[in-house]
C-alpha cells in the first residue's frame, strides 16, 4: 500500500492492509514550504496518486503565491482566515474549489488550515 503518514511509518509498521493508521499530529514536525511564514505537516498521502491531507500553518501576512487546483481541493478553516480575490473564509468555515481553479491567497492575520488535495497544486512564478 503507497498511503501512508510520513514520518510515523514505524508507528504504522506491521499493521494489517485494512487497519485504521491513527496519527497523532503533535508528534509530526512542521515542515517548512518554499513560501515564506508557511509550514505544513502531511498526515496522509498517495504517492502515486497525489492525493494529501495537509494541515497548513501560515503566519500572520504569509501568502500562497499563483497556483492551479489541478484537482479538486478542500480546505477547512481551523483557525484565522484565508483571502483570495473570490472572497474569505474564517475559522469554522470551509472552502473547496473544483480543478482548474487558480488564486493566491493569505492570510492577514494568520491560520491553520486543513486542505485535501487530489492532485498537488501547480504554482506559477
Amino acid at each position: 500500500m503507497s498511503l501512508h503518514t510520513p514520518g510515523l511509518e514505524h508507528r504504522h509498521a506491521g499493521l494489517a492492509e485494512l487497519s485504521s493508521r491513527y496519527v497523532n499530529c503533535d508528534e509530526l514536525a512542521w515542515t517548512p514550504t518554499p513560501f515564506p511564514g508557511i509550514r505544513i505537516k502531511v498526515l496522509m498521502q498517495d504517492p502515486d496518486t497525489g492525493l494529501q491531507t495537509v494541515l497548513t500553518q501560515m503566519d500572520p501576512g504569509s501568502v500562497l503565491p499563483d497556483h492551479e487546483h489541478v484537482a479538486l481541493e478542500q480546505s477547512w478553516v481551523l483557525q484565522g482566515r484565508l483571502v483570495d480575490h473570490e472572497g474569505e473564509v474564517i475559522a469554522g468555515n470551509f472552502v473547496w474549489r473544483p480543478a482548474g481553479s487558480r488564486h493566491s491567497a493569505h492570510a492577514p492575520d494568520g491560520a491553520l488550515v486543513l486542505g485535501i488535495f487530489h492532485k498537488p497544486n501547480r504554482f506559477f512564478g
